[in-house]
Parts: structure tokens; C-alpha cells; sequence
């Protein structure tokens, strides 16, 4: 068993609490205290120590075990009723939703709310919202994950180029107050990457947020990655490739269950590379990106319809329909997508070697509806050592809330520390830390 570098009885006490903390919510709450021991190789005379100091601090509740033998019943650790709450907002260029999510990973819908395609639409009355939460749930906030759909620099700035939204201070419009408990010495410990603790997940969460208190604001595609690595399709794959079609389309390579973010943590943009051969500018500055082709814009684009702005999920789901109902334009459009798709996912993977490509968004349908058309310029895209084995093109099992799910595991990924649970259970109980 790991310690990270513990000395003392205390230090390894604190150590094993978020272990214990991490496994419960990794599992999503479905094993029993006797299984979590096992695999965190604990005594169970420490096991049982560290589950009663959590459920006195509000961090765990324990249920019998749906199914169990003879004798006692089997307990399985899940998330306690008055404990920690992770916001997690999914903002997409046509509206927003919040979410209420508990450790474990259990989510509750709190509010989905269409915008004007503005920062200050978008984000401003978002940020009403979320202030009544906190204000509801008190200090059971231990933070707040956002996921946007474009490029997130240091300080939480949002460009989403086909909203013409550049360098948008996200935090500023929200204008939240400091979230969770403080630690020792008054600085809000939530919001910060993670100190280092030994814990599963040993690095910083998939955004970018500052101390204080402040939101964890990422790219929805980086999200969506991060919660397949951990919930999803590519959870267990050394090296993945995640891409998310919506209005157009981005993506990220995974590696040992971490989006690679990039120097200025701004990578999971693949669909701004020229991968097909197009040569359009595009309104990020560049020509010929990918997403010109891979998307709703391209998609009603193509059948010369309104796009742009935001605007026209509502028509893209249409097409979809009249595709599988047999309309030819339809099934036309759509093959194109799936082409311009197949061609740039073969590039990327002669570049990067994944073992599965994994689709969210728009691309589970086109997955679905279009497969020919897509599997057939991918194949063609491979250099021909890569056609032996070529990684598995998978689609997301986890639908639309791919993005969500990441926000929620970025904030659990900051509160999941020694800092992080100590803080909270000093403001809970007297007990020492």
C-alpha cells in the first residue's frame, strides 16, 4: 500500500481517508466496505475506523448491500446525505444546464435554460442561478465545474470563435461567491489542481480555475474526454482518442486517463487542423479546419440552410430523422459528415496510434446512421501497418453528459485531497484532523 511519503500515524490516517473517499466515488458507490478493503489493503479494524471518523464528518453514509449472505448484512459506503456537492454546468452555444452531483456520481438535473448566443445571456443569468444553489446548499458546495464549448485559457477566459466570443472572463460574469469550507490559515482550498496526495487521480483537474473559491472552467470536449476515461468507453485504455460533434467539432488525446491540455492548457482543439484538404478560412483565423466540414454548421450548410450563431440543433436532429427516413438529400448530407469525420480521425491516428477512438456528441449518430460512409475513409486514411489492427471506433455509453460528468469529476479532483477533506471535517466536527 502506497503511503506517499507519510511519517506519521496521523499523516497516513488522513492519507487513507481520501483514498477510502476516492475508491467510494470512483466505484459510483457500488461496493461494499468489505470489497474497498480488499482492494485499498486495509485492515479491517482501519477500515472500519476510517468509515465511522467520515460518516460522523458528513463524508460517507453506509446502506446494506442489496444483496448479501448469511450473518450480518453487507454494508456499501455511498454519499452522505448532508455531504459535499459538486456543481456542474454544461454551457453549449445554445443554452446551458446545472446539475447537483453527490460523490459517487450520482446527478441531478437543477436547470436547463436556453441564451441568446451573448456572454453576458449566457453567463450572466447563469450565474444568478448558481448563486441561489449556493445559497441553498451552503457549504455543501465544493466547488463548481463549467464546461464551454471552446478554448479555455488561465483565469477561466472563454473564446468560442463561431459565437465571435473572444477572451470572455467567465468567472467575473458568473460572479459566485468563495465556495466551500477554508482550510487552515482562511484560503479557500477549492478550485485549486490538487497538492499531490498520492490519490488515484494524482493530477490537476481538467480546467482552469484559480484558489479562492473560483470555478473550474474547461472545454467540453476535454470534459467529455475526462469522463470517459473515468466512467466511459475508454476507461482502462492507456491511450484513447476522444472527439465531440456538435456545432462543429473538437477533440483530445487521452493518455493513462488524462487529456493532454497543452502547454497553455488550450489542446483539445483537433478540429481546427487541416486534415481533409479544404482550404476555407475559418472563423478562428485559420484555414481549412476540420470542423468546417464535421458538425451541424457543415451539415445544414451543406443543404443550404440557416446555421451559425448557435442556432439550428433543433434542425440538424431533423435531418437526421428524414436520413433515416429515407430522403436522399438527407442521407447525402449526412454521408458527407461521416466522410470528412472518417478522413480526419484516420490522420489522427496514424499521428497518435490510439488504441480506440471514442465519439460523443453528433458523432454516436453519425456512428450509428452513417457507418459506411465513415469506416470507409478511415480504413483507406491508414498507413497500411496500422490496417492490421486498427483501434476500435467506439461510441460514448455516456450520451450528451459526457461534458457534465467531467465537470463533476474535475471538482471532485480538487476536493478529493488531504487539504480538501480536512478542511471539511474541521468545519464539521472537533475531532483532530
Amino acid at each position: 500500500m502506497a503511503t506517499n511519503g507519510a511519517t506519521t500515524s496521523g499523516e497516513l490516517r488522513a492519507h487513507n481517508r481520501v483514498r477510502l473517499l476516492r475508491a467510494v466515488h470512483d466505484c459510483g458507490a457500488t461496493l461494499t466496505r468489505s470489497r474497498l478493503t480488499r482492494d485499498l489493503e486495509l485492515a479491517r479494524g482501519t477500515a472500519s475506523v476510517l468509515v465511522a471518523e467520515l460518516a460522523d464528518s458528513a463524508l460517507l453514509h453506509e446502506e446494506p448491500a442489496a444483496e448479501h449472505g448469511r450473518g450480518r448484512p453487507t454494508q456499501v459506503p455511498g454519499p452522505h446525505p448532508h455531504g459535499p456537492i459538486a456543481l456542474a454546468v454544461d454551457v453549449r452555444e445554445d443554452a446551458w444546464e446545472v446539475t447537483e452531483c453527490s460523490l459517487g456520481g450520482q446527478a441531478t438535473v437543477l436547470e436547463v435554460r436556453r441564451h441568446d448566443g451573448t456572454p453576458e445571456g449566457a453567463f450572466g443569468p447563469l450565474g444568478e442561478v448558481l448563486r441561489g444553489q449556493v445559497d441553498r446548499l451552503g457549504p455543501r458546495v465544493v466547488g463548481v465545474g463549467l464546461a464551454v464549448a471552446g478554448p479555455v485559457r488561465a483565469g477561466g477566459l472563454v473564446d468560442v470563435a463561431h459565437l465571435d466570443w473572444r477572451s470572455v472572463d467567465v468567472p467575473a460574469l458568473l460572479d459566485l461567491p468563495p465556495l466551500g469550507p477554508p482550510p487552515e490559515g482562511g484560503r479557500t482550498a477549492y478550485g485549486a489542481p490538487p497538492a499531490g496526495d498520492g490519490t488515484t487521480h494524482d493530477t490537476p483537474p481538467a480546467g482552469h480555475g484559480a484558489a479562492h473559491g473560483m470555478p473550474l472552467v474547461g472545454n467540453d470536449t476535454a470534459f467529455a474526454a475526462l469522463a470517459e476515461a473515468r466512467r466511459g468507453v475508454l476507461r482502462g485504455v492507456r491511450v484513447g482518442l476522444h472527439l465531440h460533434v456538435d456545432f462543429d467539432l473538437g477533440g483530445v488525446l487521452v493518455v493513462d486517463g488524462r487529456p493532454l491540455a497543452g502547454a497553455g492548457g488550450i489542446g483539445a482543439e483537433f478540429g481546427h487542423m487541416p486534415l481533409t484538404g479544404g482550404a476555407e478560412p475559418c472563423a478562428c483565423g485559420a484555414r481549412g479546419c476540420w470542423g468546417r466540414e464535421v458538425g451541424t454548421n457543415a451539415l445544414l450548410r451543406r443543404l443550404g440552410l440557416a446555421h451559425g450563431g448557435g442556432r439550428g440543433r433543433d434542425r440538424a436532429e431533423r435531418v437526421f430523422a428524414d436520413a433515416a427516413a429515407g430522403d436522399a438529400e438527407a442521407a447525402r448530407a449526412l454521408a458527407a459528415n461521416a466522410r470528412a469525420l472518417g478522413t480526419g480521425v484516420a490522420a489522427l491516428v496514424n499521428a497518435h496510434d490510439p488504441e480506440v477512438v471514442s465519439l460523443s456528441g453528433f458523432g454516436v449518430d453519425l456512428h450509428a446512421r452513417a457507418l459506411a460512409a465513415l469506416t470507409e475513409p478511415f480504413g483507406d486514411g491508414l498507413m497500411a501497418i496500422r490496417r492490421e489492427r486498427p483501434p476500435r471506433l467506439a461510441s460514448s455509453t455516456l450520451g450528451w453528459r459526457g461534458a457534465l460528468i467531467g465537470a463533476m469529476e474535475s471538482v471532485f479532483d480538487a476536493f478529493l485531497t488531504v487539504e480538501g477533506v480536512q478542511a471539511w471535517r474541521r468545519a464539521r466536527t472537533a475531532a483532530p484532523a
